[in-house]
């Protein structure tokens, strides 16, 4: 059995390295409490949409697309997939955009575990997503 690390195993222990010497834990020992679901979400909100006012919900990144400061990306949960939309100085109000720049643009990776807390919003084209 070889013990030869790929390319992306190798990105991967330095993206867990590097979170870890920022005082971020990968893996939280705290349970991250989940109030909403992507096929929920889905199918309600157009007829509920008050009770997607302040919501958290967990699951992977499937696909991101990064455009500068603003960011979707694809979180599936045991019930489905929605967009999820980010704002950079939303995210980050103060000076230091690291938690965006860094940690969401080159850490996070598809296929990694995510919390996310925000509201369900419809885009401009009519889909529905978390900001």
């Amino acid at each position: 059995m070889s013990n030869i690390l790929s390319e992306q195993e190798l990105f991967r222990r330095q993206s867990l390295e590097t979170l870890v010497s920022m005082g971020i834990d990968p893996y939280p020992a705290a349970k991250y409490e989940v109030d909403a679901y992507a096929g929920d979400i889905l199918e309600n909100y157009e007829r509920d949409k008050i009770n997607y006012k302040n919501i958290r919900m967990a699951g992977r990144i499937m696909s991101r697309r990064i455009m500068g400061g603003v960011s979707f990306f694809e979180l599936q949960d045991a019930s489905g997939k929605i967009q999820v939309y980010l704002k950079r100085d939303e995210l980050c109000p103060g000076e230091d955009k690291e938690l965006y720049n860094t940690v969401f643009k080159k850490l996070l990776d598809i296929g990694d575990f995510v919390g996310v807390e925000g509201f369900v919003f419809t885009t401009q084209t009519g889909g529905i997503s978390v900001h």
